[in-house]
């Protein structure tokens, strides 16, 4: 099979040629379209050939025994467990969302990208004040078998929507998604919740509330306080708005994350945690046949609806997912063909595996993919503002932030560490969502130590004791403290934190610890700084801006930055439909986070995943990471395991 690199350019440079289109709605229907083609591909795959007949043990046999197909690939990130309410971490949402059912989801192949439904009847019935949303569920959907049914077939209802987002706003449950929800201002919710917090008695589930209802079984209807031109888009996330069986988490308690229950095509088989997750088919999962609709100019989707159409899904008997942290493991494990995908290239080896951008001959040989695209991300490092040392709003730890951010050596970074699969990032606003624009130039990208420097001798980060170190304009020693993770693809990084520090005079300290530990940290305020990567779940910028609002500190809002202005910019930004003044608020917004400088924005990647040749109709998805049901396995094409 060949990659074709001339499409890939194309369609990566294209991406802010064709810009993002705005979101069409009415009361009946929404439709959203936006920038980025599909990925650098092999040639559009062969239908997989049946299986010969053969002998089974050593006798003859007509047609053998049907092999299980088992897609086998790994994480690089340990999962926290699967409780859409208790987790915010992208790899267990991953497998949320295989479990889980959204009301709507994204077309698999459509690029630009288009909702469609899922477990709704249709798209929903939308006011023309954009506050409240009705919408129809598909009679017929029922739950996984499981214990806490009694042995009954438990179908899904309106109501099971209503429970699974009050979850959210329950004190006990203590979801770091609840200012999410919050913010969305579903009537009613808040007040149920602080009704529980001062009354200190459990959260009442069955009391109602206007804003979340079951009209009758199939009916469900949200009533927000505020407009909401692109509520739809939650709606899409089953890892966080797919709905859970009340039984079954009163079953399982406090032991719910390692139950989960759902409609979605795959169910949990086998977890060790940190180590390995297995999941396999629902036996009851619905009716649903592949369906999808490529671009007319789009040969390799075309060809993925002639192959999988009409096919139900899923096709994949079961989904075995390792957790290898190491990026050397992961890639000899792919090349020893014990994975069938490689899900992120590990950037150390872009050089052996795509030399001048294009896919090794020793692999292309193999028939080994490659699908590459510009991920809708932003890798950067948050500051603690409540941190004595770096948080604060004066002029003097404004001018710290900002020199520390004019020291990151991001083209070195994207040079050697990231082997050239990243470029700049220029704010908070990732690719593939609205109001990214390429052309857009921000101090977030400079690099410049005279002016660091000068910076920090203007505020009085100076050398005050002839040790050789900047200290405090107090006098006291100024010593930086950056959380990372024990690991040899974090070791780079660490690396060129220390060399840019150096190069300013600031002492640092790398302060590592696994993800899930760092993680309840940084929710904790015990962190000064910290640096990873969030990946955009919606096709809107208002998502990246949430890690900085206010009211979501402790929650999405890491850093527990608080500025009033920008909180005011982002709740306007709510309210507003896509067009110029909406767009002008969010430049200004851009603009104080530059200034303030309480994150400071890296680069977004180019991620490269590889497929092994019998792994068909993989393409990575922009937002919701939901793919395991859209691809086979060419059981023909299995070497021996």
């Amino acid at each position: 099979m060949r990659s074709r690199p001339s499409v890939l350019r194309q369609r990566f440079h294209g991406l802010a040629r064709r810009g993002l289109a705005a979101l069409v709605t009415t009361a009946s229907a929404l439709a959203v379209v936006a920038g980025l083609g599909g990925a650098a591909h092999a040639a559009p795959p062969q239908p997989p050939q049946p299986p010969t007949a053969g002998k089974v043990d050593g006798k003859a046999a007509g047609k053998p025994a049907a092999q299980e197909k088992v897609l086998r690939y790994a994480f690089l990130v340990a999962e926290t467990g699967f409780d859409p309410a208790q987790v915010s971490d992208l790899y267990s949402r991953i497998v949320i969302a295989h479990i889980f059912d959204s009301l709507y989801g994204y077309d698999y192949l459509a690029r630009p990208f288009k909702l469609k439904p899922n477990t709704a009847a249709a798209m929903p019935e939308v006011s023309e004040d954009f506050r409240t949303w009705t919408i129809r569920l598909r009679p017929g959907i029922y739950f996984a078998e499981d214990p806490a049914f009694k042995g009954q077939r438990r179908e899904l209802t309106a109501q099971d929507y209503v429970y699974s987002l009050k979850r959210f706003y329950d004190p006990a449950v203590k979801s770091p998604l609840y200012s999410s929800f919050r913010q969305e201002g579903i009537a009613g919710l808040q007040a149920l919740r602080d009704e529980a917090l001062k009354s200190k008695r459990p959260f009442d589930y069955d009391k109602p509330v206007e804003g979340v209802r079951a009209l009758d079984r199939y009916t469900l209807q949200f009533k927000l306080e505020e407009p909401r031109p692109r509520f739809i888009y939650n709606l899409t996330s089953g890892d966080i708005y797919g709905a859970l069986a009340r039984e079954v988490v009163e079953t399982y308690g406090d032991r719910i994350m390692e139950h989960p229950v759902g409609t979605g095509p795959f169910k949990l088989d086998r977890w060790r945690r940190s180590s390995q997750i297995r999941l396999v088919r629902n036996p009851g999962f619905r009716d649903v046949y592949w369906d999808a609709q490529p671009n007319p100019d789009d040969a390799e989707g075309q060809a993925l609806v002639k192959l999988f159409k009409g096919r139900k899904q899923p096709m994949v008997d079961a989904v075995e997912i390792s957790i290898i942290e190491e990026g050397q493991p992961r890639w000899l494990s792919f090349l020893g063909r014990e994975f069938d995908l490689l899900y992120l290239l590990p950037e150390e080896f872009a050089e052996v595996a795509l030399p001048h951008g294009k896919i090794a001959p020793n692999l292309e040989k193999q028939g080994i993919q490659l699908y590459r695209v510009l991920a809708s991300d932003r890798t950067m490092y948050y500051f603690n503002m409540e941190d004595p040392v770096v948080g604060g709003y004066t002029p003097e730890k404004v001018a710290l932030r900002r020199a520390i951010g004019l020291a990151t050596d991001i083209p070195t970074e994207i040079a050697t560490a990231r082997r050239q699969q990243a470029v700049p990032a220029q704010s908070v606003v990732a690719p593939l969502t609205w109001g990214y624009d390429e052309h857009f130039k921000s101090e977030n990208s400079d690099f410049d130590i005279p002016r660091a420097k000068a910076l920090l001798d203007t505020y009085g980060y100076v050398d005050k004791d002839g040790d050789g170190w900047r200290d405090m304009p107090d006098g006291s020693p100024l010593v930086l403290e950056v959380a990372s993770t024990p690991d040899s693809r974090s070791k780079p990084y660490d690396e060129l934190w220390k060399r840019d520090m150096d190069k300013l005079g600031i002492r640092l300290r790398i302060r590592t610890a696994q993800w899930p530990e760092n993680l309840k940290a940084a929710r904790a305020g015990q962190l000064m700084i910290w640096q990873l990567g969030f990946n955009s779940s919606t096709p809107d910028a208002q998502l990246g801006l949430e890690l900085l609002y206010g009211p979501a500190s402790g929650g999405q809002n890491l850093g527990r930055f608080k500025l009033e202005r920008y909180d005011e910019i982002y709740r306007r930004m709510m309210v507003l439909p896509d067009g110029p003044e909406r767009a002008a608020l969010l430049r200004e917004a851009q603009k104080l986070l530059t200034a303030y400088m309480p994150q400071k924005y890296r680069v977004h990647r180019i991620v490269n995943d590889l497929a092994q040749p019998w792994l068909i109709g993989y393409r990575r998805p922009f937002f919701n990471q939901v793919f395991w049901q859209y691809v086979d396995i060419d059981t023909a094409k299995l070497p021996r395991r």
